[in-house]
């Protein structure tokens, strides 16, 4: 498969200064005849988890690696722009403890070495440096950068000293892409290997795959940079030379430095890391008195029944006490067999504590209601007998996953939760989770016409004849008759569509995600790398990476109707002291009216004008029209709509297609084309 591997790459997730997209990278490999390639992103891992399982796919050895900033000082000086600007030093994961010390080294560069950029230092590679290989980086590396200052002696002492740190894992980067300052660097780096016996390495930077793919990068980088791209080429990039190349082309320009070509093949032969993808890693709950998970959720959801059943919650009327006891062992049993024992009872645990604290807590929504233990230990607040809730669209021991609760938090009082969770397991355990705002299709024309200096007026015209739909991508848009003729008759509209499909989808900002939080038995980053993201410390991969690897999400969302009902709530007291929302009529006339007045301000899922106008049409009489509403208000369940009301009104007959069916589906007059918000009436 030849005689040479990529090992200095970066894709989308150097954000705003990668193009190379993960998606086409296998291919190449597999097109130029290379058995690997490495992702260096720099300072981060975000794409770590999409590179690994990308290439896995297509039969390509994934290396993981990060190209760091190695602060000058040390990782706790910031001052000044010395501080600011580290030096590149690449590191490439072999094994399983290379893995765990890149994510704390990572993780560490912007806990407690964020300046400008995320850095390390010499001391955190001093003590997390086995299991990992090192490349001296390109000309931003210590090394270029001390040869090019003419300091032979420094640059030296320096590789001595990482050689000694690293032994035969440490290698000299040498690099060509038409830059003076490159050949500077690779006569210096020639003479070290020799007097030092250092090993050399040959590398492309690269940050495209095409070269034709040259003017895409200089315009992410301009639009990070919020500059204009003029004549020449973004510092850095005064070529076109850093993309993917083949292995004749890499020996035709550094094949006669004694080993460099070859040595990306060995140093690939030294990297077999692989990321587990099959367990699950839960926090270290402790019950007290010594009880197992099992026992204790057999404990409490007893307790919780008796309660329950002495507050008149259940409806012993329509279902016998017996149901309830049946239904109680088949859930325990089923979530007993699954392995979630602890993660009921870790939910249940820090809402109980925020009831403890008067912080206002959601009844539940979505799948979870469906789940009586849920109700029983005071996850939810909704008896999903009485509404006819299937378990199993929450858990169900044939299609195995995690299960997920939904828990709505007063959104004043959100953090305070995280924090008793910090608190009771450790902050070192507990991360929010990142997300990544995109470049989509008007986004990304807009900031590409700044890139290329192009008047707004015309960017705007261009960007205001692409839908907002979500299917709204450029090349759809083109289909459009508008559009195609100023695409056709402007080559400056070519350019910019060209330029913005290219760019179209690629990652543009790190964020927090709303409401995911992750808990681990172990601190987060001997699983994942973690980063700051304004509102704190989040996990670099996003939710569904973060599954895969089996770290558990639990979603604390802060919603203000929460809010705002526990603040009304409090008002009518100081009227009615015994009033108790969890005990409100749902049968209540004068709600109802409200309801069909399309009277819905401020009424959570009920206020957007289209919701209004079924409310109006409808004319819902009791909580099941309500859920419905809810549930058939979203695409493809939209489609019933009509249906449904006709059949509610007597103006359409009730047909069941499947005489057995009725059962199931009399409350919703036949139509099964609907999700349900939280009945299960799902085609």
């Amino acid at each position: 498969m030849g005689n040479f591997v990529h090992l200095h790459l970066h894709t989308e997730y150097s954000l705003l200064d990668g193009a190379a997209r993960i998606a086409e990278i296998a291919d190449k490999a597999i097109e130029y005849g290379q058995s690997a390639v490495a992702i260096t992103d720099h300072g981060v891992m975000y794409g770590a988890v999409e590179f690994y399982n990308s290439l896995k796919a297509k039969g390509v050895k994934p290396i993981i690696g990060c190209e760091v900033y190695v602060a000058a000082k040390d990782r706790f000086s910031k001052e000044g722009k010395a501080d600011s600007s580290g030096n590149h030093l690449i590191l490439l994961v072999k094994d399983s403890v290379g893995y765990k010390n890149l994510c704390y080294m990572v993780s560490e560069s912007f806990i407690t070495g964020f300046y400008m950029k995320p850095r390390i230092d010499m001391q955190l590679l001093e003590k997390h440096h086995e299991g990992l290989i090192v490349l001296s980086g390109c000309v931003a590396g210590k090394i270029p950068r001390l040869i090019l200052e003419g300091d032979m002696d420094g640059a030296e002492q320096y590789a001595l000293q990482m050689k000694g740190l690293f032994g035969d894992d440490f290698y000299l980067e040498i690099q060509n892409h038409g830059l003076d300052e490159e050949k500077r660097v690779n006569y210096g780096i020639k003479l070290i290997s020799e007097k030092l016996n250092i090993p050399m390495v040959a590398t492309n930077d690269v940050h495209y795959l095409n070269r034709s793919d040259a003017d895409v990068q200089a315009t992410l980088l301009c639009i990070q940079t919020n500059n204009v791209i003029t004549d020449g080429r973004p510092i850095g990039f005064e070529t076109n030379e850093f993309y993917f190349k083949t292995e004749k082309e890499m020996t035709a320009l550094l094949g006669g430095f004694k080993g460099a070509i070859e040595n990306t093949v060995k140093i690939a032969d030294k990297c077999n890391f692989n990321f587990e993808f099959d367990k699950i890693h839960l926090p270290d709950f402790k019950p007290e008195n010594g009880l197992t998970h099992k026992e204790k959720l057999y404990r409490d959801a007893y307790r919780g029944f008796e309660q329950k059943a002495k507050e008149g919650r259940f409806d012993f009327v329509n279902h016998t006490k017996e149901e309830y006891i049946e239904r109680i062992e088949y859930e325990l049993s089923v979530i007993d067999k699954m392995g979630f024992n602890a993660y009921f009872l870790i939910v249940s645990d820090f809402v109980s504590y925020a009831k403890k604290m008067d912080i206002p807590v959601g009844p539940g929504r979505g799948s979870g209601a469906g789940s009586l233990v849920a109700f029983l230990i005071d996850i939810t607040d909704v008896d999903p007998i009485a509404f006819d809730l299937l378990f199993e669209r929450f858990l169900n021991p044939e299609r195995v996953s995690m299960p997920d609760f939904d828990i709505d938090f007063c959104y004043n009082r959100r953090e305070e939760v995280i924090e008793y969770v910090k608190r009771k397991y450790g902050a070192d355990k507990v991360a929010q989770i990142v997300t990544f705002g995109t470049l989509q299709a008007r986004a990304a024309v807009r900031d590409v016409g700044r890139a290329l200096g192009m008047p707004y007026s015309s960017v705007d015209a261009v960007a205001k004849l692409i839908p907002y739909e979500s299917n709204g991508s450029i090349e759809n848009a083109l289909k459009s008759k508008e559009l195609r003729n100023l695409y056709d008759s402007s080559e400056d509209v070519r350019r910019l569509l060209d330029t913005s499909k290219r760019l179209e989808g690629m990652p543009r900002h790190a964020s927090t995600h709303a409401a995911g939080v992750v808990i681990t038995e172990k601190p987060t980053y001997e699983y994942v790398p973690l980063s700051y993201s304004g509102t704190g410390i989040v996990t670099q991969f996003d939710m569904l990476t973060d599954a895969k690897l089996g770290l558990v999400k639990f979603d604390f969302l802060g919603l203000r109707y929460i809010t705002i009902i526990h603040d009304a709530e409090l008002k009518i007291r100081k009227k009615n002291p015994k009033f108790d929302i969890s005990k409100i009529d749902f049968n209540d006339e004068k709600t109802y009216k409200l309801l069909c007045d399309a009277k819905t301000d401020g009424v959570f899922q009920l206020e957007s004008a289209g919701m209004k106008q079924v409310l109006s049409r409808l004319m819902p009489s009791t909580l099941e029209d309500i859920i419905a509403c809810i549930a058939l208000y979203r695409p493809g369940p939209m489609d019933s709509i009509d249906k449904f009301i006709k059949r509610k009104h007597g103006l359409e007959e009730t047909v069941y297609k499947i005489p057995k069916l009725k059962e199931i589906l009399n409350v919703t007059y036949g139509c099964i084309v609907y999700q349900g918000a939280t009945r299960s009436r799902v085609k």
